[in-house]
């Protein structure tokens, strides 16, 4: 074990504030959380914990300077006279190292890390930093959000995990998985994962909210005469029946046939705007509008 006063890169005269603020710099430093690629600093991290314990603490510290522990906070052996001094010291009971009891780095990394170092909610429980969080993000199409589909997304860890698309998803939105982040170098909780939507462009569709808009081409002798036209939608093609002398432009609403709502909107609507689609060339119907030009 190596010198805690080293470990801090503090001289032995260095007051308690100045012991708290090298540790503070340097654990911000040295975090495994913020040095997530360094195989090793989760090892540096623990020396520097070890080192602060003994050295942040004025009886574990007075009784390091005395020869009393050493720089692993373990007592030395001085023979039966010195065994017992250090027992009346304060052995017996409580802290076996005659410290305060209350102390503990934590105190510091609470500063240092927040509500990391917190878990469950009651006041004076520490628990390990918890592990640190990974960005995701995930491609689906409106088909998807339509029929609530199950995703496989690949994880940077290498994991493969199922996920659902849920109903009210919008493009951009961010969706946190709990628990599946990297773990916590201390065996605290594990992160999460922050995944955020991304919805793909359907070049048959315009979103509108929860609605959608789709142009249809029609025939004008369908346009004039009425009859069946296929309107695609997210849950397959279906067939509509056009009225006689439809315009081009015309919106027939669809009801339910947009994006699914949630509990608090309906379901969204397909609106399908008819577009006259005249062919290139047509000997009859050329000679026929002559006819009612006239």
């Amino acid at each position: 074990m190596r010198d805690p006063y080293t470990v801090l890169g503090v001289p032995k005269s260095a007051s308690e504030a100045e012991v708290k603020k090298a540790f503070r710099r340097l654990a911000k430093e040295h975090h495994p959380d913020r040095n997530a690629n360094d195989p090793k600093a989760k090892e540096r991290f623990s020396e520097l914990n070890g080192a602060y314990e003994i050295v942040g603490d004025p009886n574990k510290r007075a009784q390091f300077d005395r020869g009393e522990i050493g720089a692993d906070g373990k007592p030395k052996f001085q023979g039966f006279d010195g065994f017992s001094g250090a027992r009346r010291g304060g052995f017996e009971g409580g802290d076996p190292f005659g410290g305060r009891g209350g102390f503990n780095p934590s105190d510091v990394f609470g500063d240092l890390f927040g509500d990391a170092m917190r878990r469950g909610g009651s006041a004076g429980t520490r628990a390990h930093p918890k592990g640190q969080d990974i960005e995701a993000t995930l491609t689906v199409t409106l088909a998807d959000i339509a029929t609530g589909a199950t995703k496989r997304l690949k994880l940077p860890t290498g994991r493969e995990v199922e996920v659902g698309v849920p109903r009210s998803v919008v493009d951009g939105k961010v969706i946190r998985l709990k628990g599946l982040g990297h773990p916590s170098p201390f065996a605290g909780e594990p992160g999460d994962v922050l995944l955020t939507m991304k919805v793909a462009v359907d070049p048959r569709f315009t979103v509108e909210g929860k609605d959608l808009r789709t142009r249809i081409a029609v025939a004008l002798e369908d346009a004039v005469l009425g009859g069946p036209v296929r309107v695609p939608t997210l849950q397959g093609e279906v067939e509509m029946q056009l009225p006689p002398m439809t315009s081009s432009g015309r919106a027939f609403r669809l009801r339910g046939k947009g994006l699914p709502g949630d509990a608090n909107h309906p379901d969204g609507d397909l609106f399908a705007v008819t577009e006259i689609v005249l062919p290139a060339s047509d000997d009859d119907l050329t000679a026929l509008m002559k006819r009612r030009k006239g």
